[in-house]
């Protein structure tokens, strides 16, 4: 028995966050996102369902455990929003607000296109999907790079 983890992280999460090493990417995806597809790219194939969860509580308890690369000037990414870009919806706002409480400052937290997120997040090491509808619907994701200790 393990103590003191968040307990959203199950077993199969923990296999990942602890088979990732130096530069793998961890996508983090809302119900909207191709996430069979998606994941079926990664390098594992893994998909990680957490249904009834936020994504600020799924990358909050992913970062308790795993640590941001600071090597790395954007090791937070986010999909931007299709029709403006320089918008940030309530549910990624939140999950900035948890990041930027720590060192990881706004111009670290860059949106990218659509299906350049959908191509970087193939080439991640696998998929986490959160699995709470939200009345905005709209596609939020995260990659996470993993800055960990060396493996």
């Amino acid at each position: 028995m393990l103590k003191g983890l968040d307990p959203i992280l199950g077993p199969d999460l923990l296999w990942v966050l602890a088979a990732m090493g130096h530069g793998d990417d961890l996508a983090v995806v809302d119900a909207n996102h191709p996430a069979e597809r998606i994941a079926a790219a990664t390098t594992t194939g893994r998909l990680v369902r957490l249904p009834g969860l936020t994504m600020a509580r799924v990358v909050g308890a992913i970062l308790s455990v795993l640590p941001l690369d600071d090597f790395e000037p954007a090791p937070l990414r986010r999909m931007s929003v299709v029709d403006d870009p320089s918008q940030v919806p309530p549910v990624q706002a939140e999950v900035w607000a948890l990041i930027s409480a720590g060192t990881i400052e706004a111009s670290d937290f860059p949106g990218i296109d659509r299906f350049a997120f959908y191509e970087a997040a193939a080439r991640s090491f696998a998929v986490v999907l959160w699995l709470l509808p939200h009345a905005q619907g709209y596609r939020l994701e995260h990659a996470l790079r993993n800055g960990g200790e060396y493996r």
